[in-house]
C-alpha cells in the first residue's frame, strides 16, 4: 500500500534520524502533492519522484542503480549479504531523496527476488528499519499490471489485440490486452515467466570458447524460455489470438534499440516511444550472441554492467518474437514506476 511521511534517512554507523511529516493533499482540492514511485527489482533499484501536470506528470527527481539483489538466488534460494547491503546502500540514497523532496505520498514495491527468496520478508524488515522504506512484495500480476499501466501510452495505434511486455531481473510478465469493453486497458490475459535476465544468465549460463560455442549456449537459452512461455501459447492458440501490435518495457528492448540505432550514448528522449522493426530487434540480437562478454562490453549502451546480461534479454526477446508476430516492436523506456505514479495520482485526485 501506498504510505504518507515516514522515512527516515539513514545515517553512517546505523543510526537514524527523523523526517519531518511530509505535506498532506488537503481535502476538496486536486492532486497537487509530490509522489513518489520506487520500484526494487531483482537487478535494479529505481526511484522516480514528480508532480501532477496536466493529464500526466512532471518529474522532479530520479534514481537508479543496479544492485543486482538476485544475484546467486537460483542457487541458494535466498538473498545473500552482499546483495542486500548492496540494495540497502541504495535505498538509503532512496529515502534521503525522498525525505529531502517533501514528497506527499510514496508507493514502494519489490518484485520476483524478494517474492522467490526465503528470507525475502526480513530483508524487507531490515530495509524498514534501516532505512525507514516500507516495501511491499506485489505479485506478479500486480506487477504485470502496474508495468501495462505504466507504459500503455506508448502502444502503437490500431484495432485488435496487443501484447505487452516487461522483462526483469527474475521473471518477465507478458500482458494481452483485449480489443473489447470500454476500458482502453482491458487485459485479456497475462502471464509470468520465471526467467529474467539474471536468472536465466544464472541457470543456463552464455559461455563458449568460439562463436559456435557461444551460439549453442544461446539456443539452449532460447529453448529454456519456450518451454516456460509454452502454457501462454497455448492459451493464445485457444482465444484464437493471431498476433498484431507489440510493446515492450525492460533495459534489454532500450538497449537493443539503442544499437538499432547506432546511439554513441543513451539518449531516452529517442529511445523512448520509437518503433522499431521485429527482424531488426532480431538482427541487434542475434549477433550480441555471437560475442563474448568483453566484446560485448566495449558496445556503446551496454559497457560493463550489462555485457553479462544482455544475452539472457535477447533469448527472451526472441522468444515472445516467437509467440507473438509483429512486424513492429514499441519501445517504452517506463513502466513500474509510471504505473505506480499514475495510480496513486489518480486516487489522490478521485478522494479530492
Amino acid at each position: 500500500m501506498a504510505e504518507r511521511a515516514r522515512h527516515a534517512a539513514h545515517t553512517p554507523g546505523g543510526n537514524r534520524r527523523g523526517v519531518a511529516p511530509l505535506a498532506r493533499i488537503m481535502r476538496g482540492q486536486p492532486a497537487r502533492g509530490t509522489y513518489g514511485a520506487l520500484d526494487l527489482g531483482t537487478n535494479n533499484c529505481r526511484l522516480l519522484i514528480a508532480r501532477p501536470a496536466g493529464d500526466g506528470f512532471i518529474v522532479v527527481d530520479a534514481f537508479s542503480r543496479i544492485v543486482r539483489l538476485g544475484e546467486g538466488l537460483a542457487a541458494s534460494g535466498r538473498l545473500s549479504d552482499a546483495a542486500m547491503d548492496r540494495a540497502v546502500a541504495a535505498l538509503s540514497v532512496c529515502a534521503d531523496k525522498l525525505r529531502r523532496r517533501n514528497v506527499t505520498l510514496v508507493r514502494s514495491v519489490a518484485t520476483e527476488a524478494c517474492r522467490r527468496a526465503t528470507n525475502g520478508v526480513a530483508f524487507v524488515e531490515r530495509v524498514r528499519a534501516e532505512t525507514g522504506i516500507r516495501l511491499e512484495i506485489i505479485s506478479a500480476e500486480q506487477e504485470a499490471r502496474l508495468a501495462v499501466t505504466g507504459c500503455q501510452a506508448l502502444l502503437e495505434p490500431g484495432d485488435g489485440p496487443a501484447l505487452v511486455f516487461d522483462i526483469g531481473g527474475g521473471s518477465t510478465e507478458v500482458v494481452l490486452l483485449d480489443e473489447h469493453g470500454d476500458d482502453p486497458l482491458h487485459i485479456g490475459d497475462w502471464f509470468s515467466a520465471p526467467w529474467g535476465v539474471v536468472s536465466l544468465s544464472e541457470s543456463e549460463p552464455h559461455v563458449g570458447e568460439d562463436e559456435a560455442a557461444l551460439r549453442a549456449a544461446y539456443a539452449r537459452m532460447r529453448a529454456r524460455v519456450s518451454a516456460a512461455f509454452a502454457p501462454f501459447v497455448e492459451t493464445l492458440r485457444a482465444r484464437g489470438v493471431p498476433g498484431g501490435r507489440l510493446l515492450g518495457t525492460s533495459g534489454t528492448v532500450t538497449t537493443l534499440a539503442s544499437l538499432h540505432l547506432d546511439l554513441p550514448n543513451y539518449d531516452r528522449s529517442i529511445v523512448d516511444g520509437l518503433i522499431v522493426p521485429a527482424e531488426s530487434m532480431r538482427h541487434v540480437s542475434q549477433r550480441l550472441a555471437g560475442m563474448a562478454v568483453p566484446a560485448r562490453a566495449k558496445l556503446p549502451c551496454i559497457g560493463q554492467e550489462r555485457a553479462d546480461l544482455v544475452v539472457a534479454g535477447c533469448a527472451i526477446l526472441e522468444a515472445i518474437l516467437d509467440l507473438w508476430p509483429a512486424e513492429r516492436l514499441s519501445v517504452a523506456d517506463r513502466g513500474i514506476r509510471e504505473g505506480i505514479l499514475r495510480t496513486l495520482m489518480a486516487h489522490e485526485f478521485r478522494k479530492s
